[in-house]
This record gives structure tokens, sequence and C-alpha cells, in this order.
């Protein structure tokens, strides 16, 4: 089935349980590990109902040990499972990271591509829910920088659904970040048997004024910018690359190329964060398509603050429209 076709209308959080329960009925070595995740169906209520149908040896409850639960997934992946982890929030991914950057993303090199590591990381990315320092962090760019991995983030129900189902049937270990401040938007998810590709981005809106590339909860940002711009005269294209790694360069590079400009907008902070890695890119290959310096947006660079106080680190679609207007000589 090609890609846009769809059933109904669900919200991201049921577009991800759905994904889950799919692969779990077609394949019997998916296994989901977690805390919360049995008869309390996730703090956020993406394993709900999982374990009455599947019974609890396929949907297992843990103790608070985000290590050792990375390490068993490693363990049951390399030995012929297909484990799914939800590290409940990403701000505790780095307890995992020995056994997902040392271990799992090294397997297949280590054993010459003898033995792979075929396991998921589900984790909550970034804020949203006003709920401080310590459960709203945006830390993709450390994982993008381990080669053996892969990254996916998307920001529809579509996407998240028929992507989270290729991470579960890809033969290498990926890393999926489930944006918490998009978990209610609603939208078409994919028909059952529909399985996107990972490395492929997506032309959200065309426009030949200048290009958007957002990720994340930046996305509908994006989106309300450029619908913006447009009653303005100004025709942004907008690009969710899905996949962080690997990242669809050829489809970003085509849009610059074609608008002569570009803004790269994302939650996490600006200062090192992954849109550094496509402005960077963005500089190297359409040096002389550009018209203006490369326009990067990103949160604030401090620790996130509890309640309302949160809404003040990250970029707007006015932000995001400004840095249009500015690099399209608007």
């Amino acid at each position: 089935m090609s890609e846009g076709a769809v059933t109904e209308s669900l919200n991201m959080r049921w577009a991800i349980t759905q994904a889950q329960q799919e692969e779990m009925e077609r394949d019997e070595r998916v296994v989901l590990i977690g805390q919360d995740i049995g008869p309390a169906g996730g703090v956020f209520g993406l394993t709900r109902g999982l374990i009455d149908q599947f019974g609890p040896e396929r949907v297992r409850d843990a103790p608070i040990s985000e290590e050792a639960l990375a390490n068993l997934a490693v363990g049951m992946a390399i030995n012929g499972m297909r484990p799914v982890l939800e590290i409940m929030f990403m701000d505790f991914i780095a307890l995992t990271m020995d056994a997902l950057a040392n271990q799992a993303a090294k397997t297949r090199y280590l054993s010459g591509g003898r033995v792979g590591a075929p396991l998921v990381v589900r984790t909550l990315g970034g804020a949203g829910f006003r709920i401080g320092a310590h459960h709203g962090q945006s830390l993709e760019a450390w994982l993008t920088h381990v080669p053996g991995l892969k990254v996916i983030q998307a920001s529809t129900p579509a996407d998240a659904k028929g992507l989270l189902k290729a991470a579960i049937r890809d033969p290498d270990p990926v890393v999926f970040i489930e944006t918490k401040a998009l978990l209610g938007e609603k939208g078409p998810a994919p028909a059952p048997d529909e399985v996107l590709p990972i490395g492929k981005a997506a032309v959200r809106r065309g426009g030949g004024d200048v290009t958007i590339v957002a990720t994340g909860r930046m996305v509908p940002a994006a989106l309300e910018a450029a619908e913006g711009l447009a009653g303005e005269g100004v025709e942004a294209e907008v690009i969710d690359p899905r996949t962080l790694l690997p990242l669809d360069v050829p489809t970003i590079v085509e849009s610059v190329a074609k608008t002569g400009g570009a803004v790269v907008a994302h939650e996490a902070p600006r200062s090192s964060g992954f849109g550094a890695e496509i402005a960077a890119t963005i500089a190297e290959e359409c040096l002389y398509e550009l018209d203006a310096p490369v326009r990067r947006l990103g949160s604030a660079f401090a620790p996130i603050p509890p309640g309302p106080a949160e809404d003040y680190l990250f970029p707007t679609s006015a932000d995001i429209a400004a840095a249009a207007r500015e690099v399209a000589g608007a």
C-alpha cells in the first residue's frame, strides 16, 4: 500500500498503541518492557490494554532501573527477540547509553555482520507537560552522534504508527522519540499493513521562497508560520525530516537549492542541537544557492522550569515566521 492510504482518525497516543499491538500480533518475538506498562497501561497510556491481550510474559512490568532494562533488551535482541523498551522520560536516556551506544549500536560491526541487535527504545521527549527540569528535555543530539543507531522523531499520528512499525521490524537498534507536546494531536493513521520508510523526509507544505526544516513540536509551529507568511506573499516550504539518523539529505538539499534560503527549528536548545547538523549540511551542499545565512531556532540554553514559565523557552510560530521573512528578504 502506498504512503498516504489511511483509515480512521486517531490521536498520537492511540497510533503508537496500535503500532505495538499490530506488531505483537504479527510477530510473537515482539515483547514490551518498561515501568508501569502493564495493568496501568503506561504513564501516558501508550500500552493501554496490551497486557490484557498478550499477557505479562509479553508485556513486562519492570523495576526502576533503566540501565538494567536496557542491557536486558540488548541481550534479548541478540538472542532473537524483538524487544520494545519504554524509557518513560527521555531525561533518563543517559542511564541506558552504555547498553545503547557501546553494545547495541556496535553489535553488527563487531560481529562482522553476523549478529544484530533489533531492539526499539521508545522514549518521551520534550516539554509540554510543565513538569520541570528532569522530565522535559530534548536530547536527540546525544543519540545522533552514535554510529549504528537509528533515531526517529515523528510529528503526526500517521508517521508515529508507520515509523514505529518500521522500527520494530528493523534489524538494528532504533530510538523512537515520542514528542510529549504532540501526544494529543489527531490525524489520519495508516492502515495496518502500511509501514513507512526509515530515512525519508516528508514535505509538509510546498513553497518556493524559503525552506523551513522543523522537527517534533516545531512542525505544527512551522506550518502555522507558513500559513501566515502565505498571506504576506511569502511561500515557505516545510520539511519534516521524521528520521534524524539516517537523515534524508537529498530532500532538504533539493528544497534549499530551489528556495535559496533555510530556517531550521527544533525544541532542543539551539546550542549544539541537531539543527546545527542540518544547517552545516545545507551550508556544505548549497553554499552557492543560498541568498542568506541559514537561521537556527531552538530553546533557550537553560534548564526547563516547572509550570507555565517553560513556555518562554521555546520558539513560537511567530519566531519561525520572523526568521523566514529575514531569510527570504521579505
